[in-house]
């Protein structure tokens, strides 16, 4: 595991930077004054930003590593589909046993719900399915697996910058809390980091289907 980091610096560096940065605020500030902030302060370009932003991590994003890794090796593409599994998985049943509060909720019950101004065009959850963010939980570790497939300089931040981008997003667009943002990514490297070891204990073998790709018959016959 500890490879893994030494292997990836430019995405895990961001990342400890984001999770110190995040577990700070929840020593420093009271639940909710997050999403109070960003409520307060809005902006056409933060509305457009992260309203779109949070679509990154997303069911199509799944979809679209799948196919682009057919192209690579299949085992690539399997890890894409592993790691969507195993994340709502464990997204399902960390939201089912903790049971906390939206934030929708928790302003409603506190009587407070006026104060918070909406993005337009996002829909405000309610219920009890905050904690953990499973948005938060899905772009760290997609992004984490595709950081760690390609473990290029700006791939890693430029995975890391997208993760961050939709955990933030979730708070600014009143969805979830600080300590949901946190939790998810914390639990998202970690989806990402496993099954990216199990997948490393296979060795690469072009005998093997698994590490072969749509094109191998095409390179094969051109060889």
């Amino acid at each position: 595991m500890f490879k893994i980091v030494k292997n990836n610096l430019p995405f895990f560096i961001p990342f400890f930077i984001y999770l110190t940065f995040g577990i700070i605020l929840l020593f420093n500030i009271e639940q909710g004054d997050a999403i109070l902030f960003f409520s307060n302060n809005r902006s056409a370009f933060g509305d457009f930003f992260f309203k779109y932003g949070t679509m990154l991590g997303e069911e199509l994003m799944y979809a679209f590593f799948f196919f682009l890794f057919l192209f690579i090796r299949y085992r690539y593409s399997i890890l894409v589909i592993m790691t969507g599994c195993v994340v709502s998985i464990i997204s399902y049943v960390t939201k089912e046993y903790f049971r906390h509060p939206r934030p929708r909720t928790y302003f409603s019950e506190k009587g407070m719900l006026e104060e918070i101004n909406a993005v337009d065009g996002v829909f405000m959850l309610g219920a009890y399915t905050s904690f953990p963010s499973g948005h938060t939980m899905s772009a760290f570790a997609l992004y984490g697996v595709i950081a760690f497939i390609i473990p290029k300089k700006y791939i890693g931040l430029l995975t890391i910058f997208v993760a961050i981008v939709i955990g933030t997003s979730r708070i600014y667009l009143v969805q979830h809390f600080v300590k949901d943002v946190v939790s998810g990514a914390i639990l998202g490297v970690l989806i990402a980091m496993t099954l990216y070891y199990i997948n490393s204990l296979l060795k690469m073998d072009i005998n093997q289907w698994f590490d072969r790709s749509i094109t191998y018959k095409y390179k094969k016959k051109t060889a």
